[in-house]
């Protein structure tokens, strides 16, 4: 069935970025939604592949066009949101979009695809576990790290209200669950 969607959402440094590419190799007609935000690119990024990155003006003028379908302001300063184009042109090419987005993010996706959207939790084996992978990301400094982990204690309580949990203690392992969940949704 054309026009689903597949909302993968988690805390930061649970995985659930590898879990999407995981999914998008899998031949499931899936196509990548890109999110637009205005934090800072990262070395790795690609304008347009990875986000579409804004400045805080331009994501304000698009928040006040009626242009996302859904937007938070996750830090202050710092948007994300999933342009109602982006949706628009994956589902008119006859491909399910597939979402890589915080918590709050997926809860609103699903609200807004509401029976048509499989929203996947993707949960870390403890917050230990999480502050340890995102350390070793090198990309965070005490405070910012701090800041992350007690995000991601609150977002825990969250994943009750998504259609399913996959608790990530083995990555193989999570990456095989995803998949047979969308692909079953998607049959």
């Amino acid at each position: 069935m054309k026009g689903r969607a597949i909302i993968i959402s988690a805390p930061s440094g649970a995985g659930k970025t590898t879990i999407v590419h995981h999914l998008m190799r899998q031949g499931l007609g899936l196509a990548f939604s890109v999110s637009a935000t205005t934090r800072p690119r990262r070395a790795n990024e690609q304008d347009g592949k990875d986000y579409l990155f804004l400045t805080e003006a331009a994501f304000r003028e698009r928040i006040a066009a009626d242009e996302f379908v859904e937007w938070e302001e996750v830090y202050p300063g710092r948007f994300y949101g999933t342009l109602r184009s982006a949706v628009d042109r994956i589902m008119a090419e006859g491909l399910h979009p597939i979402f890589d987005v915080d918590v709050e993010g997926g809860l609103n996706l699903k609200r807004h695809f509401g029976p048509v959207a499989l929203a996947l939790f993707i949960a870390p084996p403890s917050l230990g576990a999480l502050e340890q992978r995102l350390a070793a990301r090198g990309t965070e400094n005490a405070e910012s790290l701090r800041k992350r982990v007690d995000k991601a204690a609150h977002e825990m309580s969250y994943a009750p209200r998504f259609d399913r949990i996959v608790v990530n203690d083995d990555l193989g392992r999570a990456c095989a669950e995803a998949h047979a969940l969308v692909r079953d949704f998607l049959v």
